[in-house]
């Protein structure tokens, strides 16, 4: 029998994939089976401990920081089978989003739809509500239609809409609050093709096109360039086409100037803030048009190697252009010292307890900061704005909202709270971070390592 030796000290620092938060776990453990996950959560519980699962680091906030037990999935990965009649894939929940995408196309099946990272481990990625664009499809969450979950008790918990309605809509954004999800299962399509194209346009004209954009293309976003009046429009369908084969110069051109000639001019910024308003001018000049045909989960895919911190906002579809709008005048008016561009993307609606998009069809407005620059002024100027207009924050990216603000915004706040009781009534998976955020301060102790850092 797997048993987690909790004496043992572990020594080595955990830092997310920013750099901005960082702990020093008391153990670090890799189960390797369900069977394993299940007596660390018992041994844990015998000793009064707590626990944080991880999947790739990818949150922006302090989700897994801890100081007790860190669990990794990362030997917990691939697909278990796939019902290609029922278009299901039981998948282990550790499996990062790259290995799963490749895994699944040898089966001749593909995930509706994903983000523009694939870093992040299918677990991790459902529980935070990760999303990709499209103003007809859902989260990452919404493909799920079954959990297998250890609890706090150690018990096997299969979670289906069908068994539970209430439970799973509630366990399918949760945080990793309800247990430790080790599979899932996920509604599947057959692989399918896109066609993927870039293009400058006027951030004027862009506004303005909106709902012509979103409504004639199965994936809309675009990006603003502070300072600036350019926006680069990404525009991605599904196409008859045969899958091309990227060129190394597509590669390396990426590689190159989206990535080491970004990270060189953002050191610039970093060292001399003042250039941040001619690099953004430089960075809009040099939008590229560009065209890529291929299968789904490698068009999704964006090579994110610059590091930074992110702040992205849940709005309600329609006020996307207003709130841009305000956001354009208080960069314009405070002079914040920014270059990287915002982010913007649709996300449809959906019945998911703590979704972002809960109830409502949504715009995701993402405004990053590079790494080792101040940021607090930006992101809360950003949020005001946003929080105004009926925001809600994404769960692994930073935010300053508390439990009575999220009382305000999600319908099944305090029955998501209840069911959180009664899953876990001590308190395991809960860190000091979320004990605070959810209002649930005394079930959690303080972190006494590094704790986190901020600019």
């Amino acid at each position: 029998m797997f048993s987690v030796d909790l004496k043992a000290r572990n020594t080595r620092v955990w830092r997310n994939w920013s750099g901005l938060v960082r702990s020093v776990p008391r153990s670090i453990v890799y189960p390797a089976s369900v069977e394993e996950v299940i007596a660390i959560v018992k041994s844990c519980a015998a000793e009064g401990r707590k626990l944080r699962v991880v999947g790739s680091g990818h949150s922006f906030t302090r989700l897994v920081q801890t100081d007790d037990v860190l669990v990794s999935l990362d030997q917990l990965q691939g697909v278990i089978a796939v019902d290609q009649e029922r278009g299901i894939a039981e998948v282990w929940g550790g499996t990062k989003l790259d290995r799963l995408g490749e895994e699944l196309h040898a089966h001749g099946v593909a995930q509706e739809n994903l983000g523009d990272i694939n870093a992040q481990s299918i677990a991790g990625a459902i529980s935070t509500g990760t999303h990709g664009t499209g103003e007809r499809l859902g989260s990452l969450a919404t493909q799920a239609v079954g959990l297998t979950v250890v609890t706090a008790a150690g018990e096997i918990l299969e979670c289906t809409p069908e068994q539970d309605e209430d439970l799973f809509r509630a366990m399918q954004v949760s945080l990793g609050m309800f247990g430790i999800i080790v599979k899932l299962k996920l509604q599947v399509v057959p692989t399918y093709v896109l066609r993927y194209s870039s293009r400058k346009m006027s951030f004027t004209a862009c506004l303005s096109q909106l709902e012509q954009l979103k409504l004639e293309n199965r994936h809309f976003e675009f990006y603003w360039f502070p300072y600036t009046d350019v926006a680069q429009v990404k525009l991605t369908n599904e196409t008859d086409e045969v899958p091309g084969t990227p060129s190394r110069w597509s590669y390396w051109k990426v590689m190159l100037m989206e990535n080491a000639l970004f990270w060189a001019l953002s050191e610039c910024c970093r060292f001399i803030p003042r250039l941040c308003q001619p690099i953004s001018r430089l960075s809009a000049a040099g939008v590229p048009n560009v065209q890529a045909v291929g299968y789904s989960h490698r068009i999704f895919a964006t090579p994110r190697l610059v590091r930074f911190y992110e702040m992205e906002y849940s709005v309600p579809a329609e006020r996307m252009k207003v709130v841009l709008e305000e956001i354009r005048d208080a960069v314009d008016r405070d002079q914040f010292a920014v270059h990287f561009p915002i982010e913007c993307r649709y996300v449809r609606g959906d019945d998911l307890w703590l979704s972002p998009a809960n109830s409502r069809d949504s715009a995701y407005i993402a405004v990053h900061m590079y790494r080792g620059m101040a940021y607090k002024e930006y992101f809360a100027k950003v949020e005001e704005i946003c929080r105004r207009h009926g925001g809600r924050p994404h769960w692994g990216k930073m935010h300053t909202m508390q439990a009575e603000q999220f009382r305000m915004v999600y319908p099944k706040w305090e029955a998501f709270m209840d069911l959180r009781e009664q899953l876990d009534p001590e308190g395991m998976f809960l860190n000091p971070y979320l004990a605070d955020m959810m209002g649930q301060r005394d079930q959690a102790h303080e972190l006494t390592t590094l704790g986190s850092v901020s600019k």
